[in-house]
């Protein structure tokens, strides 16, 4: 089975061979770790295929927009982003829509001609994925993250956001409505390619909870996701939403309103939590931990959480993939660990 028809069949419990899984490393700790990281990821090529030996130039690499210590990055939507550490995305220092009356002349990027850190490259993108097409690998089309509610956020700031949804603002859905176009002008161009799978991301959550109640979620958010998930249905593609963030109470109106692979972190939902609401609903790309037991655990501690969340979420038919996000402090050590555990455990419910 390749790896396409397994991930295919996967998402839609029609019995795969293996555990998908990705393990993303963070160009800051590239920084950090640099050959002490390549020489553990040469080791697992089922994860790393790019990572070759001096394949990164570490003393001279060139961090990307809004990414990049002491420079500040103004976006094509006029946010400031700034960050204190080399490869870390910053945080949006200013507020453009700080009043509603400049609404009225905002322009939202043409999505046709701009990206949100550079100019639209999609001819390159469709040359990418026709590509990948011949070589039958697996295509994904997908937004910016935070292409809806956050993006709210980084017009409007936070509080002026939570304020606008509590007293039911009427500006807020002129902007959604604008939001909606813009992202729409995304999803048909990769529908329009063919694309398997359709990616939105959008941090929903804190540590706690959803920043919205899910009465307000679904008055405000699912009609919107709606507008854009529902041609990506009509096509037959796949959509994956991310989100971070305690979002339990919402998952399964994420599935209501079309998801099929949801995307949640794994120990601030809980893992039994996950698998009582959405096991079986809809495959679950599970967000493996960041904070406490992938930096700072021992290997065991490690694989200890890959075979519980194994167990407890995955299924003869399916259902279950994983995604790691490697940020400091994590230890090359640890990474190893995580890689091991993963391919350990990935076919366990096919042996």
């Amino acid at each position: 089975m390749s790896s396409k028809e397994n991930y295919l069949r996967n998402a839609r419990f029609q019995g795969p061979e293996w555990i998908p899984s990705q393990v993303i490393i963070s160009d800051a700790s590239w920084d950090q770790y640099q050959k002490d990281l390549e020489q553990v990821c040469i080791r697992f090529p089922e994860f790393f295929p790019y990572v070759r030996p001096g394949w990164r130039n570490y003393n001279n690499y060139k961090f990307a927009p809004a990414c990049r210590k002491d420079e500040p990055f103004i976006d094509a939507w006029g946010c400031r982003w700034e960050t204190c550490q080399n490869g870390i995305e910053g945080v949006v220092t200013n507020i453009v829509l700080n009043d509603w009356d400049k609404l009225e002349d905002f322009r939202v990027p043409d999505a046709n001609e701009q990206f949100d850190r550079g100019l639209a490259q999609w001819d390159k993108i469709r040359n990418q994925i026709d590509e990948a097409k011949r070589f039958g690998e697996l295509t994904i089309g997908g937004v910016p993250h935070g292409f809806l509610f956050l993006r709210i956020i980084y017009l409007r700031g936070f509080e002026n956001a939570m304020i606008d949804f509590a007293l039911d603002d009427p500006h807020i859905y002129r902007l959604i409505d604008m939001l909606v176009d813009h992202n729409r002008v995304l999803v048909d161009k990769y529908l329009q390619m063919g694309v398997d799978v359709m990616q939105f991301a959008d941090d929903l959550g804190s540590q706690t909870s959803t920043f919205l109640s899910p009465a307000m979620f679904n008055k405000f958010i699912v009609p919107a996701y709606k507008k854009l998930i529902d041609p990506c249905k009509a096509q037959g593609v796949l959509v994956w939403l991310h989100s971070d963030g305690r979002t339990l109470d919402i998952l399964e109106e994420q599935i209501r309103v079309g998801v099929d692979i949801i995307n949640p972190q794994d120990l601030c939902n809980g893992i039994d939590n996950i698998a009582r609401v959405i096991k079986g609903k809809a495959c679950i790309c599970l967000d493996i931990d960041r904070q406490t037991i992938i930096p700072y655990g021992s290997p065991k501690d490690i694989e200890d959480l890959i075979r519980e969340e194994v167990m407890k979420l995955g299924s003869s038919a399916g259902g279950l993939e994983f995604i790691a996000y490697i940020y400091p402090p994590t230890p090359p050590q640890n990474v190893e660990a995580l890689c091991k555990a993963l391919l350990k455990y990935r076919r366990y419910w096919w042996e």
